[in-house]
């Protein structure tokens, strides 16, 4: 039974390592998901850079601001913020890359001949 889970996490440290540097979803042993990039990856943890939405704050002088550039003061910014969090690999259930949909053009790109040249 020993040689099954260090084989099972052995595994999950090579697929972490395949995917390192690429925006992926890490499930949890509780059911939990999250996403982010893997930056580092250890023999018993994985650093994630794990992203979360941060808001623009109101402040008087910004909506003064934002009239001028043209924005509502209503309408309010949103970035996003990556922070680096550890995880141990034992708490890691399953990972997988962050599908991302792949759009080909409408037509093939040709190199036009030009005679002058």
């Amino acid at each position: 039974m020993e040689f099954e889970r260090d084989s099972y996490y052995s595994d999950l440290h090579d697929k972490c390592k395949k995917c390192m540097f690429y925006h992926t979803t890490l499930t949890m042993k509780d059911g939990s998901t999250l996403d982010g990039i893997i930056e580092n990856v250890d023999n018993d943890r994985i650093i994630v850079l794990v992203g979360e939405d941060v808001m623009e704050s109101d402040d008087d002088n910004e909506n003064d601001n934002n009239r001028q550039y043209g924005r509502r003061p209503y309408q309010r910014r949103r970035f996003r913020r990556f922070r680096r969090q550890a995880f141990p690999l034992a708490n890691l259930a399953a990972l997988s890359l962050l599908p991302y949909p792949y759009v080909a053009p409408p037509y093939p790109y040709f190199n036009p001949y030009y005679p002058g040249y």
